[in-house]
């Protein structure tokens, strides 16, 4: 296991190489070359945090917990304000227990997104790791709109060895969540992973889909454990999260799947997510291979970027 997280953490630490030349150098170069902490000291580390797509608001609660840090600690050096840093940004993305508690129960997990983010690569990848953990799971192919998306999906199925319920392309997707619940209530299924649409463009239309099967499970599955996750492309930067935004109107959203940390330079959005929203980042993807989407862990998140 320990070995399994260091490769992971290797991977991580290459893998924001991008967001950390865009932010970290950057911070570095202001540590090193500032003689005092003053004004134009703290000006710098904001102008450059929120280059970083950290955004504004999660800025400002950094660096007001962080000019409340220099001052409690007496900090007089530019030097000792990184380590205060990376903990006011650790402390801006800990939003408390970040519970996985549909991996332990009979449970329905929504998973939302619009096309190109990775979703249905981030359900492959999420129902072969819960596979081999011995949980017995069912895929529904609820996103009947998007060209592919079933076949997409039900290749994901059989390499991850999980079984699929699928319609035809253009199906009502509450009717494919409909037949999928009652195939995992009479086959004792673990948990269920429904693939559904992500039509920003037409925002009414996936309310009224989403409501409908939410309306669906709360009829026909009530004892079930829900968990609603949002995938979001780490490359868009702030754009994921206006999209994160529109999608909490749509329905309860309890988690974020970050893909594509990898190849951008925006890694900083994470940050952003957790401080602004209060939605947990729950999932990060930082490649192609199944254990490239890991659980999200803040901690080493930072210490990765700062790495």
């Amino acid at each position: 296991m320990a070995e399994g997280k260091k490769g992971f953490f290797g991977r991580l630490v290459e893998g924001l190489q991008k967001t950390r030349d865009n932010i970290v150098s950057g911070i570095d170069s202001i540590f090193s070359g500032f003689s005092a902490i003053d004004d134009d000291f703290y000006e710098e580390i904001e102008e450059t945090l929120i280059m970083g797509d950290l955004g504004i608001a999660a800025t400002m609660k950094i660096m007001d917990d962080l000019r409340e840090q220099v001052r409690e600690r007496h900090i007089k050096e530019p030097s000792e304000c990184k380590a205060l840093l990376m903990e006011s940004m650790k402390r801006q993305m800990d939003l408390g227990e970040n519970a996985y508690e549909f991996e332990n129960r009979r449970s329905v997990v929504l998973v939302i997104g619009v096309n190109g983010v990775g979703k249905t690569t981030s359900i492959g990848k999420l129902a072969g790791q819960l596979k081999d953990q011995g949980r017995h799971v069912i895929l529904a192919a609820a996103d009947t709109f998007r060209a592919a998306a079933v076949e997409q999906l039900t290749e994901w199925a059989h390499r991850a060895g999980v079984e699929i319920i699928a319609h035809q392309e253009g199906s009502d997707p509450a009717a494919v969540v409909y037949d999928a619940v009652a195939a995992a209530k009479a086959r004792g299924a673990d948990v269920l992973i429904c693939d559904t649409a992500g039509r920003l463009h037409n925002k009414k239309n996936l309310m009224e889909e989403l409501k409908k099967i939410d309306r669906v499970i709360d009829r026909e599955y009530p004892d079930a454990y829900r968990e609603t996750l949002v995938v979001l492309d780490g490359t868009t930067g702030q754009n994921a999260l206006a999209q994160a935004r529109q999608f909490m109107e749509a329905t309860d959203v309890t988690g974020i799947i970050l893909t594509k940390l990898d190849g951008t330079a925006k890694g900083g959005i994470a940050v952003a997510i957790q401080s602004e929203l209060g939605i947990p980042v729950k999932y990060i993807g930082i490649g192609e291979k199944i254990d490239d989407l890991q659980k999200f862990d803040a901690d080493a998140f930072i210490n990765a970027l700062f790495a």
